[in-house]
């Protein structure tokens, strides 16, 4: 069974084109023009063993806004497709991920049901060429996407830009957990009997 997804989105402000396989080894071709970006998403292929290929062309001349928006959209339906039915999954997964003297958790749960809570405060209006308030805002975007319920913090940290890595890397822990396949399951992991 083949979990991947090809995607693309295209706006007058964006062109969004994303690849993924779920079960790949972490191979990663990154190009959305925000290059922290590319390095946080590094960060979730391969921690979450998927392989991600990203093209995006925005409107950076406004800002890196709608880029970075629109690439969470495309990644979190991309996702959602390369799941199918759900059938089969561990369906949870958490992670806690220290980056030197910062320290981040993620939880997520394939549920179907997307919703996101994220609390992480940076004390930099920008970590490279990103907006700090962007951070949430693509964690949030690709979790109502992808149909997950997602929960990130940050508990404390001195560097910005580890602390938006560590988000990063424990996204990609609790994602490779929770698409895992799980032999002892033939059906969709929910009492309702779908997702």
């Amino acid at each position: 069974m083949l979990r991947t997804a090809t995607l693309s989105r295209k706006t007058n402000e964006t062109d969004v084109t994303i690849r993924l396989d779920l079960d790949g080894t972490g191979e990663h071709s990154l190009d959305s023009g925000v290059p922290f970006l590319n390095h946080l998403l590094a960060h979730v292929a391969v921690h979450g063993l998927i392989d991600l290929d990203v093209r995006a062309a925005g409107d950076l001349d406004v800002d890196e806004h709608h880029t970075v928006e629109d690439v969470a959209i495309v990644f979190g339906q991309a996702l959602a497709q390369a799941l199918g039915e759900r059938a089969a999954i561990r369906r949870m997964g958490h992670a806690y991920v220290p980056m030197d003297e910062a320290l981040a958790l993620v939880v997520v749960d394939l549920s179907g049901r997307p919703y996101a809570l994220v609390e992480a405060h940076f004390e930099t209006p920008r970590i490279g060429a990103l907006s700090a308030s962007l951070v949430a805002h693509f964690l949030e975007s690709f979790a109502f996407n992808a149909r997950l319920s997602l929960h990130a913090r940050v508990f404390y940290g001195r560097d910005d830009h580890h602390k938006a890595e560590a988000l990063f890397k424990a996204l990609g822990r609790a994602l490779r957990d929770a698409v895992e396949l799980d032999t002892r399951r033939g059906g969709v992991p929910s009492t309702k009997g779908s997702l």
